[in-house]
């Protein structure tokens, strides 16, 4: 019987060569028999173009799918991105090639809102340094390091998608006042969602606690420059559990080193993993987490299922949910692509 191929790309594997992330529902794929599934090897950063060749699909994490990726051949229908950022992934190049680019916002929507609400609650508890008093026997310095109460402060989000509504959602009991910065979202959706919709400057001057939630693309990066940076409170606090590289991570180092904010919660960095030497690792009023604050149990079974179903969608011919290059499906390529798996006896 003619098969469906899906390469999964090895970082998926811990050096046991088991699933590092635990259950993230492959075993949804057994039920559709026409499908094969496979480890790839380890490739590196970058995928090679065999694999545009011998796979109808691909399940990917961190390794890049360039045009180079792609120029292996015509067989490849869907990229299911595990997880919703995409930067690894050339989008245009998946477009020209009639493939399918899927990402999985259901998954990821409610866990990395909690993180980024996590983050702030240490940020506002003062948590790192009540750590090392306690830890260094410094009990009675407590009274030097006064929290912050969130009761109408104001939360400012640079964003306010999949990920920015959710932020609002699960901070609405803590009572801040929610400003927000996105270009694309319109005053008529701003005010039903009761936030107050400004300009980025703006933004950054009133806000008390900044959480960074949109999506790297050529306009975003570097959003948050120097010039923008030097905007906050000294008061103010900087949350980001988007990407790195919208934040000039140089001019940002340089801010905390200056005590020109309060402090900042990150976990993600411009270059990943961050050196051991960078100066950002020396300070004490910045809490670093190795780009995975949200990773839990849910999450990744919540990705996994999301990614598994677009999987599934396609073998049946059917476009799945959270495409991103939704201009794809009107081309002739894609389209005889999946009457040929939907054609295949199940």
């Amino acid at each position: 019987m003619e098969s469906i191929r899906l390469g999964i790309t090895r970082d998926f594997l811990n050096a046991e060569h088991k699933l590092g992330f635990g259950d993230i529902g492959l075993d949804a794929l057994a039920a559709d028999k026409r499908i094969q599934y496979e480890f790839l090897p380890d490739y590196g950063p970058e995928l090679p173009p065999e694999v545009a060749d011998k796979f109808d699909m691909l399940l990917v994490l961190a390794p890049k799918i360039s045009t180079t990726t792609l120029s292996g051949g015509q067989r490849l229908a869907l990229v299911a991105r595990f997880g919703v950022g995409y930067d690894n992934v050339d989008v245009s190049a998946c477009t020209q090639s009639g493939i399918i680019l899927t990402i999985t916002p259901t998954g990821v929507r409610r866990p990395v809102a909690v993180s980024a609400l996590a983050l702030l609650l240490a940020l506002s508890h003062r948590l790192p340094i009540k750590d090392r008093l306690t830890r260094e026997g410094r009990w009675n310095e407590k009274l030097n390091h006064m929290g912050v109460g969130l009761t109408g402060r104001t939360l400012g989000l640079i964003g306010f998608g999949n990920i920015g509504r959710e932020i609002l959602r699960v901070a609405a009991p803590l009572e801040m006042h929610p400003l927000v910065f996105d270009p694309y979202v319109s005053p008529e959706m701003a005010k039903s969602c009761g936030v107050e919709l400004l300009s980025l400057e703006a933004l950054l001057e009133r806000s008390d606690f900044i959480c960074i939630c949109c999506a790297l693309t050529a306009e975003t990066h570097h959003l948050l420059n120097s010039q923008r940076l030097a905007l906050m409170k000294p008061t103010a606090y900087l949350i980001n559990v988007a990407r790195g590289p919208i934040v000039d991570q140089t001019a940002l180092t340089l801010l905390l080193s200056e005590r020109r904010i309060a402090g900042a919660a990150l976990d993600v960095f411009e270059k990943e993993p961050i050196d051991v030497n960078d100066p950002l690792l020396k300070l004490d009023n910045v809490i670093l987490s190795p780009h995975a604050i949200c990773w839990t149990d849910e999450l990744f079974r919540g990705i996994g299922q999301s990614a598994c179903q677009s999987v599934l969608d396609v073998a049946t011919g059917r476009f799945p949910q959270d495409v991103v290059n939704r201009d794809v499906l009107n081309q002739e390529s894609l389209k005889q692509k999946l009457s040929r798996f939907a054609a295949i006896p199940r």
